[in-house]
């Protein structure tokens, strides 16, 4: 595809983006048989024997390989959907795994042990955790430092900082909780059709607040562009409750009104029917989603009032080997930009670790 400079040196694509992962939620919702896979009795079979052998081994679960998590079956798989992810529609659901029977120890082995063979666990928070519980914890939506996946509230669209994000699925919501995904190359093809002055306006640098996860000698937020073209890749980067907390900082770039009509087209497109698709992850279910080329969302949910039974959810930040470079100004987010070998929040004092509850 042709390239054009912009003024401020900026590069961007000079049309429309064709490739797998510019689909649409009506074409995707239509046809499931290509992104959900459900598990035969003999890969649950090798996977429950790779995790009680793993486990047996007495060694922690944040230091789980591929090589001490052997597949010799269902790895082929994961090395097919690897290329799903990073080439392909960008995303998958694998079905099945009855994590009713399991404990959380040995559904956190399982869970990491699928990771291991698609990329490196990243950290998702400060305090080094590469195992994510995303559930309701109480905190306020509305505070600064809270991130939106600690409340039951609607999330937006948006990236997670990793290459590729997984989620395991150990209970469902009483109501709601439905998980949703849109492509932004097509969200960009929208833009670029409509109103081609804003999509550009989109390649700017942009602050998106670190809700309180700041590391040392950096600034409270990044100036990362929503859109960037870099190597022939269209990335994106988008948090809007983010950006648009960013601007309590008195040094943070303005929003222009360009820029709020720019966002704010973007937000109309993402949640478009006709572009976002949405599915009921059950539990068991394990979805891998690539940040780069899709955005994801989660609607907001009633919970039981039983704590035992409450919406709970595994994540997995991952970095993978073979991805697609990506600009210096994500240095600000993934610290290297080094490919397999990037993503997650670090802070000064980081160890990574497993929380189990």
């Amino acid at each position: 595809m042709n390239v054009v400079s912009v003024p401020s040196g900026i590069h961007r694509p000079s049309g429309k983006v064709d490739i797998p992962s510019a689909w649409e939620g009506a074409e995707m919702k239509a046809n499931p048989d290509r992104w959900l896979i459900s598990l035969a009795a003999g890969e649950i079979a090798e996977l429950e024997g790779a995790a009680e052998t793993y486990l047996g081994s007495n060694k922690k679960i944040a230091e789980i390989t591929k090589e001490s998590f052997p597949l010799p079956y269902f790895g082929a798989h994961l090395e097919e959907l690897k290329k799903r992810l990073l080439v392909g529609l960008g995303f998958e659901v694998i079905r099945g795994l009855p994590v009713a029977k399991y404990s959380q120890e040995f559904a956190a082995t399982i869970f990491c042990g699928v990771g291991a063979h698609l990329g490196s666990a990243r950290s998702q928070n400060a305090a080094g955790h590469i195992l994510g519980h995303v559930r309701d914890t109480g905190a306020d939506a509305k505070d600064p430092n809270t991130r939106i996946y600690q409340t039951s509230e609607r999330q937006t669209f948006h990236t997670d900082s990793s290459d590729v994000v997984g989620l395991l699925c150990i209970r469902e919501a009483m109501e709601g909780g439905d998980s949703l995904l849109v492509s932004t190359t097509t969200i960009y093809n929208e833009m670029f059709d409509r109103r081609p002055d804003l999509a550009a306006l989109l390649f700017d640098p942009i602050a998106t607040d670190r809700r309180g996860e700041v590391p040392e000698n950096e600034k409270p937020y990044l100036e990362i562009p929503v859109l960037n073209w870099h190597a022939g890749f269209l990335t994106g980067f988008y948090q809007r409750q983010y950006i648009d907390s960013a601007q309590r900082f008195p040094d943070a770039p303005r929003l222009t009104p360009a820029h709020v009509e720019a966002l704010d087209l973007f937000d109309a497109l993402a949640n478009d029917p006709a572009l976002h698709f949405g599915m009921r992850l059950q539990p068991g279910d394990m979805q891998f989603v690539y940040n780069h080329a899709l955005l994801h969302d989660r609607t907001g949910f009633r919970d039981w009032p039983d704590a035992g039974q409450k919406r709970h959810l595994l994540r997995l930040w991952l970095s993978m080997e073979g991805d697609r470079p990506l600009p210096d100004c994500f240095k600000q987010r993934y610290g290297s930009i080094e490919i397999g070998n990037r993503g997650g929040i670090i802070t000064k004092g980081t160890s990574l670790n497993v929380p189990l509850d």
